[in-house]
């Protein structure tokens, strides 16, 4: 069972929240070549390792976090929210 720590609701079981999947993609912009959306949708690396994913708390705050989760041992390192400006007002400087 993964528990992830919510900075607004606590310590909470994964059940809670909704895959949103890799967090690190920067898309591209809407008028992008159909090849760079192909590329940045499809194309992913297969990380075994750390890799930083977005959660959405869905039975709790309903907050989007991202999530820095260690794809072998589902060991939390950091989470904190996804949107800088609610990050900056908790003061979270991950």
């Amino acid at each position: 069972m993964i528990r992830i720590p919510c900075p607004f609701c606590g310590t909470r079981d994964h059940s809670e929240f909704s895959y949103g999947g890799d967090g690190s993609i920067q898309y591209p912009a809407l008028d992008a070549p159909v090849q760079d959306w192909h590329d940045a949708v499809f194309q992913r690396e297969n990380i075994c390792g750390v890799q930083t994913e977005t959660w959405q708390h869905v039975n709790g705050c309903r907050m989007w976090l991202l999530v820095d989760r260690d794809t072998m041992t589902h060991e939390i390192h950091d989470v904190r929210p996804a949107h800088p400006g609610m990050a900056k007002v908790l003061g979270v400087t991950s």
